[in-house]
């Protein structure tokens, strides 16, 4: 389900640092998060987001979740902007 969130999205951000960035700046609307990332990667993300009250998706594989926004590289965390 959340693979089908980033697929409708009108915008995105793709990256920890730049969703990171989202999420202080108040932007992000909902984060998606890959599991099989690494927890060192992702563990900012996920406070960052519980702090300023945004919810976090997971889904299963950061491989899929690069496909979903179009990259041929696997991503750890999306900020859906809108």
């Amino acid at each position: 389900m959340s693979y089908e969130k980033v697929l409708q999205a009108k915008e995105i951000i793709i990256g920890t640092k730049q969703t990171i960035k989202a999420l202080k700046s108040r932007t992000a609307k909902e984060v998606v998060v890959a599991k099989d990332a690494d927890q060192k990667v992702i563990a900012k993300v996920i406070n960052t987001a519980s702090e300023v009250n945004v919810p976090v998706l997971y889904v299963d594989s950061m491989k899929k979740l690069g496909n979903a926004c179009g990259i041929e590289v696997g991503a750890a965390t999306v900020a859906i902007i809108n």
